[in-house]
């Protein structure tokens, strides 16, 4: 047996790679599971061109062996195996991957996919054992070898028995202590759960001895039994053509991996040749996690190199607004960090993420197009994400997300997207009129609804607080500026009009200015409007900022918010108005609380509280009582 010494400063570095390199110990399976699998597609590459090999497929297989009472953990591979000099070359040398030189020295082929291209990963096993013991026999020879380290100072190798080519890793784990506790790496569930998770899609099968349990013959009572188990799945959905995957498979795989009961809305098979060439397996949830629209979430797709999961969620692959998409990603042509977990070049996943995007943003209008129903109930639960998406980063997304939108319309009582209002509009209108509130049916009463819903113009009904933000993020869309109906101009007056409505304010200017005294610094302005229809009164903001705007800053931050300045607008025509005229002169006592159930009735209107109740009440009381 001889005692070596690790080059490259072999204490420090492996150091650095057990504590820094990997974010989770239990990375070490997946790892060790790989450099196994990329063991046995090496020699089922040379079988290939070497009758001599003499494996079948079904003869090869990774085998997991647990040993509690030893603390030991074993990974076995029947795989190209090692001899001396490359024991010395790939453990010796550490960063010194055979991988990365089996991979270069050979042609690339699409039966040998070759992951373990750092040479670290093997080491990622002193995270979790004392002691590291590798038996192998490279495939034509006829020495087999034992190489043994503890992960400090060195390492001994010695020739040894073993029967058949491929390598054997012994992990004797470290002793539990109250943070860590490395026994559960030798329970069965724990390592059934890390292959399903990291490995499930490795090209071949892993084993594992498991303990089930059965009936005794003539009898009530169970026995336990041990049996061979093949723990992972090996053939991604996603690899397979679309036509040989039926419906009801992408349901049920989709429910198993991303623990839903309900079946999603749409899926997505797609792939890729270029520049970064991936497959994909999208799904379009029917409903959002209990935690969609909190800061506890996080999106992303799971991430796949080779069939091996890099990363569990990789949100730099979908958009924010698009990150209710589920599903999964995989790339062979991926430029990995050291440790397997994250990406090097950005280049890359925005290659992904651009392309992804697009496909997305075409489901979903296929949907809304297609399968209006089952589009409205992805909207009921996601919309409000798109609606964000559309106002973030000052509108830098909105090209994405603005047709997949959706509004109430009031003369169609239905949900319509922008594409549709406009396509709906009537003639003559050149606007696309909105209404923001927290009542729909409130918002459906207001005077200037009515007023341009008797002109046959739709009017989009928003009821969600982000509802504010989106028509100023859009300024237009197919053209058409957007106009809020409640605050700004309806731009429905002829130049005759406007002419006959100052005419009608220089005559009751003195009216006005009554009114204004009489309400003092409740309102900023007092004016008369010609677009209230059958209603007499109506509160609008000045010019800048809305009602609603007022209580979302109330509520998101009271320390900034500051009240917006009410106009009140009085309806000439309308027999309260005239009533009230007349009475200023007769009584104006009597006009002053005739006034102020007119402010009141307008706050009531536009969804605002009334400052004090009890004199409202007492007002009316007299009203009825006289």
């Amino acid at each position: 047996m001889e005692k070596l010494q690790f080059k490259a400063e072999s204490q420090r570095l492996l150091d650095l790679m057990i504590n820094s390199i990997y974010t989770h110990r239990e990375i070490f399976l997946r790892e060790i599971i790989s450099n196994a699998s990329d063991a046995m597609d090496k020699l089922a590459y040379i079988g290939l061109t070497d009758e001599k090999v003499g494996l079948s497929r079904e003869d090869m297989a990774i085998t997991i062996t647990r040993d509690q009472e030893a603390r030991t953990l074993t990974v076995s591979d029947n795989g190209i195996g090692m001899d001396r000099e490359e024991l010395e070359e790939n453990l010796g040398t550490i960063a010194k991957s055979g991988s990365l030189s089996f991979k270069q020295s050979m042609e690339k082929s699409e039966d040998v996919d070759i992951i373990g291209q750092f040479g670290v990963g093997f080491y990622s096993a002193f995270m979790v054992a004392s002691q590291v013991t590798v038996i192998t026999k490279k495939y034509g020879s006829d020495t087999a070898w034992k190489w043994v380290s503890d992960g400090a100072e060195g390492y001994t190798i010695e020739e040894t028995e073993k029967d058949a080519p491929g390598t054997d890793i012994i992990m004797v784990l470290k002793e539990d202590t109250e943070d860590e506790h490395y026994s559960d790496f030798l329970e069965e569930y724990q390592i059934r759960e890390l292959v399903r998770k990291y490995s499930d899609y490795i090209r071949w099968p892993i084993r594992m001895e498991v303990t089930k349990s059965r009936k005794k013959e003539d009898s009530e009572e169970y026995e336990s039994y041990t049996e061979m188990e093949t723990l992972n799945s090996m053939v991604p959905l996603w690899q397979r053509a679309k036509k040989d995957v039926t419906q009801e498979e992408y349901d049920q795989f989709y429910k198993e991996k991303f623990f839903d009961y309900e079946k999603p809305l749409r899926t997505i098979h797609t792939s890729a040749e270029g520049a970064v060439s991936f497959k994909a397996l999208l799904y379009i949830p029917g409903k959002a996690p209990y935690d969609y629209y909190s800061k506890d979430f996080k999106g992303g797709l799971q991430l796949y190199s080779a069939g091996v999961m890099i990363m569990d969620r990789c949100e730099d692959l979908l958009p924010d607004y698009f990150s209710f998409v589920r599903g999964i990603v995989d790339s062979q042509d991926l430029s990995l960090n050291i440790s397997r977990e994250m990406l090097q070049h950005d280049r890359q996943k925005l290659i992904i993420a651009r392309n992804i995007e697009k496909k997305i943003k075409a489901e979903l209008l296929d949907m809304q197009e297609k399968d209006r129903t089952s589009y409205e109930k992805f909207y009921a639960a996601f919309g409000r994400q798109l609606k964000y998406g559309t106002v973030a980063d000052y509108g830098a997304h909105k090209d994405a997300t603005q047709d997949l939108l959706l509004f109430r319309s009031h003369k169609q009582g239905k949900l319509v997207s922008l594409k549709e209002y406009v396509e709906a509009m009537a003639e003559g209108q050149e606007k696309i009129y909105y209404v923001v509130g927290d009542s729909l049916d409130r918002l459906e009463k207001l005077p200037q609804v009515k007023t341009l819903a008797d002109k046959g113009y739709d009017v989009l009904i928003c009821t969600e607080d982000v509802d504010e933000f989106i028509p100023n993020t859009l300024r237009t869309y197919s053209e058409k500026s957007f106009c809020n109906a409640a605050t700004e101009d309806l731009g429905l007056q002829t130049e005759e009009e406007k002419k006959e409505l100052e005419e009608k304010t220089q005559q009751l200017q003195g009216f006005l200015t009554f009114v204004k005294e009489s309400l003092g610094e409740r309102v900023k302005e007092v004016r008369l409007s010609d677009a209230l229809g059958s209603y007499p009164v109506a509160m609008v903001p000045e010019a800048g900022m809305s009602f609603e705007m007022e209580k979302y800053m109330k509520r998101v931050d009271p320390k900034f918010a500051f009240p917006v300045g009410r106009i009140l607008e009085l309806n000439p025509e309308h027999e309260a108005v005239k009533k009230t005229i007349d009475t200023m002169t007769a009584d104006p006592v009597a006009a002053r609380e005739q006034i102020q159930i007119l402010m009141y009735q307008a706050q009531l209107m536009a969804g605002l509280p009334i400052e004090d109740p009890a004199a409202y009440t007492d007002l009316i009381c007299r009203l009825i009582a006289r």
